[in-house]
């Protein structure tokens, strides 16, 4: 499921999480974050997550523009033949020298 972070305690650990689907909210459950990148949420952040057994947020973990059906990224990106994919791949073009003549 995706969502948005309505609320959240750092010190509690203890938040809701907005589903995008149908608007429920749903508390956070406890050690949603474990194994996850976060740390700590804040309000608004988009995230996935899974319900557990007693219908709350498990399992918190980013999601791509893909994943969370972003207008304008309902694709994955694909790479042009012969561009690279990574800026700073390899050396500069001649004449494109970072370092001022």
């Amino acid at each position: 499921m995706q969502g948005v972070v309505k609320s959240y305690d750092p010190g509690s650990g203890m938040g809701v999480v907005v589903c995008d689907r149908d608007l429920n909210e749903y508390d956070l459950a406890a050690g949603a974050l474990e194994g996850s990148v976060f740390r700590m949420l804040r309000q608004g952040q988009r995230v996935v997550f899974d319900l557990d057994a007693r219908g709350q947020a498990a399992s918190l973990r980013l999601g791509s523009e893909v994943d969370m059906g972003t207008p304008g990224f309902d694709q994955v990106p694909t790479t042009v033949p012969g561009e690279d994919t990574l800026a700073g791949d390899g050396p500069p073009p001649e004449g494109d020298s970072p370092v001022a003549d």
